[in-house]
């Protein structure tokens, strides 16, 4: 895979990526490139392996272990497009002259393609969703409804809506207590940097953290009053898959003009099936993926990269059905929270999601897509995340 941004040290690795990984895991072979490329539509067996295509891909941030799998396409030219604080994935992709794919969080396409989007879903990697929110123990937080008449921080761009929908749904508690509310009812929302300096100095009761960014951010800081790293038993955390308020978060992402046009859809299922293998690879590899993103120039320590790959690998693997293939329930309980913190209007339309594409790219895949023996590593805290 060639890639046209500027990160020369990944280009170099995603090669030795490609040709090491059948001898790294035998067993499971995920980079292993098939002997043939589907060549016209995505279920109809290979003939013969076609020319080079060229793709660009908007990661939702810059890169980061959390976007490991999807250096490895064979047979594809890919543009890697970094994300950023003032970069919208889903509004990016959805421009008619956008990239081909595009990194988002269901329930973000969802609002937009009641705006007119016609992006679709064409591969779930997420199998569970990686937002916490966290307090301190020391405040007693012992409950959610607790943070009624706090200040509870949460990122924008449609990162906040679990965390709103939570409160919602779970206390019957609303933004607006700055404006005069009701500090029995509602709380004061408050927009965090994407990162935990708010937290850290006491300035928000609860913050916003995914569970293999943020919350390492806290535990790899020194605690001024102890100088050791803070530990988990100084943090009260909240995982919203536990409050029945969690939804779908990264999927591959394509426009339906462009795959209806010519040969698009075997593109895409050359794509999709280029990064299940990568993803596959990096569940059985993780330390390979982890030196494969610092050696891009990642701006995020060694330890913390670490970090990031297991708790990611934690929330693709299992992936009962396959990887990239949707999970029904998952996307049932994702519409409905959408629906009820008015994320959303309507349901979302049948061509939403396609299961097509995932489907035809596991076809061409030999080894365990299921990931059904998982267990997560357990890694150790670095101060910094060096």
């Amino acid at each position: 895979m060639k890639l046209t941004r500027p990160f020369a040290a990944l280009a170099t690795s995603v090669l030795v990526f490609a040709a090491c990984s059948s001898a790294a895991s035998p067993s499971a072979a995920p980079s292993e490139a098939p002997s043939e490329a589907p060549s016209t539509a995505p279920s109809e067996a290979p003939s013969a392996a076609p020319e080079a295509a060229k793709v660009r891909l908007q990661l939702q941030w810059v890169p980061q272990a959390q976007f490991a799998g999807y250096f490895a396409a064979e047979n594809l030219e890919v543009e890697i497009l970094p994300g950023g604080p003032d970069i919208v994935p889903q509004q990016v992709g959805s421009t008619p002259d956008g990239p081909e794919f595009t990194l988002s969080w269901v329930p973000k396409v969802l609002e937009a393609r009641e705006q007119g989007s016609d992006l679709v879903n064409i591969a779930q990697i997420f199998q569970r969703s990686g937002t916490l929110s966290v307090t301190w123990k020391s405040d007693n937080i012992t409950d959610l409804c607790q943070l009624a008449g706090k200040k509870v921080g949460t990122w924008g761009f449609g990162n906040e809506f679990e965390v709103t929908a939570g409160l919602s749904n779970n206390c019957g508690l609303t933004p607006g207590l700055e404006n005069g509310g009701d500090p029995a009812t509602q709380y004061q929302q408050v927009t965090q940097n994407f990162d935990m300096v708010a937290f850290l100095n006491h300035e928000i009761t609860a913050a916003e953290a995914m569970i293999y960014n943020e919350y390492a951010q806290v535990l790899e800081s020194t605690n001024p009053e102890t100088g050791e790293l803070y530990k988990p038993d100084d943090l009260t955390v909240y995982d919203w898959n536990d409050y029945r308020s969690a939804m779908l978060q990264d999927a591959i992402w394509a426009r339906k003009a462009w795959l209806d046009e010519g040969n698009n859809a075997d593109i895409a299922t050359r794509f999709v099936r280029a990064s299940l293998k990568g993803w596959m690879f990096c569940r059985d590899n993780p330390d390979k993926c982890v030196q494969y993103t610092t050696d891009a120039g990642s701006q995020l320590g060694a330890g913390h990269q670490a970090w990031m790959m297991n708790e990611i690998n934690a929330l693709i693997w299992p992936s009962p059905a396959g990887i990239g293939v949707m999970d029904p329930i998952g996307w049932a309980q994702t519409v409905k929270i959408a629906q009820q913190a008015g994320i959303i209007k309507e349901l979302p339309g049948i061509d939403t999601y396609t299961t097509e594409i995932a489907k035809a790219a596991l076809a061409g895949i030999e080894g365990d897509t299921t990931g059904e023996g998982f267990v997560k590593a357990e890694i150790a805290v670095t101060p910094g995340g060096n």
